[in-house]
């Protein structure tokens, strides 16, 4: 709907003033714009507006996405406080380093399991230890021992393996990464809400034009019934002159041309109204059959300044927003020439079956870990840089928004300032035009002018009352305007 009524009156202006042998195409534009809205107990704009921000599906997308973004922040925060992991393995194996690394995991080694059954049994013969002495200092007996392959460590029985254990690490010093990516996380936080801040006002915008481009409606459908009754107290009058002689049968005919042309309008403006209540029902997501229209068409002018303007502008509040991030960034990479310190905790338990023996078997570890890079080809002292010129970037761009704001808001206050002249104007044209028409009515009973002239000056007064239309919903759209530059609701 937004500028839609504006694109049709304009249209229906650029038709009007061709003549009145094309007042067919005239109105039939108008068909477009003049939609019957009234309503007596339906809903009101501020009720509409209440809806819209509960219920607008594109609103509750805006709102997910904060809500996203706020989960955001919370998991940056959550990598202060370390993680604390839990494991459990299962293995089975015959590899001889396996199965004596699984042994020796859940404390259960024993010389056995060197082999020292067959080293010993090389001494069987040894009664003393002189005869055990000399039997170690006898080269060959000895090379021969020490040659000997433990069967039991190289040729091992299969062993299952079951190892649980509980880890907590916890970075204790990061050169500020954290703090500064929780702050980041938090800002995106922010210019999500301000997101969906916008759309709020965005739909809000829409509603509230859709519900004045309605009391316009209203105001020309009154007006359109003014001229039908007037078409008809004609045709009466002609009907009349008709019957003494004192007008001709082709004026009959024209009456009741422009009448039914006027009723077909009426019955087409009925079909447009349906397609204007869905499109007012989508935006309140739900069923709309009967609206109340504000009592005023003109909207009351806001009265602020340029500087609360910029003061108040979504899009200057997300640029300021957005600088915060750079500076986090900056902050971000200049902790790539700091260490990064951290501790960890570790408490195991193995066994040959789940939790067998755990309080003999469990060990534990502790530590600390420094990691510290040293150089690596300029590339932090790059990315400090690029951060810096980003930072500096956002704040070329938040001038020049600041700029392009008070460009508009000076802009727009121009043209309503425009418009309200042009309203006053036409106002006083068109209570002219009604005085002309009733005249030319009065002397068409008298016979002093033909049915043409007095449906010519109808025609230039149907002509100021969509100009009047036009130029309202216009300085209408342009207060709106305003009202999205200084995130105002009513």
């Amino acid at each position: 709907m937004k500028g839609g009524l504006t694109v049709i009156i304009i249209i229906f202006y650029n038709n009007i003033i061709i003549g009145i042998r094309d007042l067919r195409k005239l109105l039939v534009p108008a068909l477009f714009l003049a939609i019957n809205l009234f309503a007596e107990n339906g809903i009101t704009l501020q009720e509409a507006i209440q809806i819209i921000k509960s219920n607008n599906l594109e609103i509750r997308i805006a709102e997910l996405n904060e809500a996203e973004a706020k989960k955001d922040a919370d998991i940056a925060s959550g990598y202060h406080w370390g993680k604390l992991d839990f494991t459990q393995n299962f293995a089975r194996s015959d590899d001889a380093g396996n199965v004596f690394g699984f042994k020796l995991a859940s404390r259960e080694a024993t010389f056995g399991d060197f082999g020292f059954d067959e080293f010993l049994g090389g001494f069987a013969q040894v009664q003393n230890a002189d005869q055990l002495i000399g039997a170690l200092h006898d080269q060959d007996g000895a090379n021969r021992l020490l040659a000997t392959e433990p069967e039991k460590l190289n040729d091992p029985d299969a062993r299952s393996y079951f190892q649980s254990k509980v880890t907590y690490q916890i970075p204790l010093y990061a050169g500020g990464k954290i703090v500064s990516y929780t702050k980041i996380a938090k800002t995106v936080a922010r210019l999500k809400n301000l997101d969906k801040e916008k759309v709020v006002q965005e739909k809000i915008y829409e509603i509230r034009k859709s519900f004045y481009d309605m009391a316009l409606l209203n105001e020309t459908i009154k007006n359109l019934n003014v001229i039908l009754n007037n078409i008809k107290t004609l045709e009466k009058m002609v009907n009349e002159l008709l019957t003494e002689g004192y007008a001709k049968n082709t004026d009959k005919l024209e009456i009741e041309a422009k009448k039914s042309n006027v009723k077909r309008l009426k019955a087409q403006m009925e079909a447009n109204k349906k397609l204007l209540y869905h499109y007012i029902s989508f935006l309140l997501n739900q069923e709309v059959n009967e609206i109340t229209t504000p009592e005023v068409a003109v909207i009351q002018l806001p009265n602020v300044s340029v500087d609360e303007v910029i003061q108040e502008n979504l899009d200057v509040k997300k640029a300021k927003t957005g600088l915060n991030i750079y500076n986090e960034m900056i902050s971000v990479a200049k902790a790539g020439y700091l260490p990064e310190v951290g501790a960890f905790a570790e408490l195991q338990t193995a066994d040959d079956t789940f939790l067998g023996d755990a309080s003999d078997h469990k060990s534990y570890t502790v530590g600390v870990r420094l990691t510290w890079n040293i150089y690596n080809g300029g590339i932090d002292s790059a990315n400090i840089e690029k951060s810096k010129v980003q930072k500096m970037k956002m704040k070329r761009q938040i001038e020049l928004a600041k700029k392009g704001i008070s460009l508009q808001f000076r802009k727009i206050m121009t043209q309503i300032e425009s418009y309200d002249a042009e309203i006053e104007s036409l106002e006083k044209e068109f209570g002219l035009a009604n005085e002309i028409y009733k005249t030319y009515e009065a002397k068409y009973q008298e016979n002093l002018v033909s049915i043409n002239d007095v449906l010519i000056k109808q025609s230039y007064q149907i002509q100021k009352i969509m100009e009047l239309l036009r130029v309202k919903n216009l300085r209408n759209e342009r207060v709106f305007a305003l009202e999205k530059l200084i995130n105002k609701e009513d």
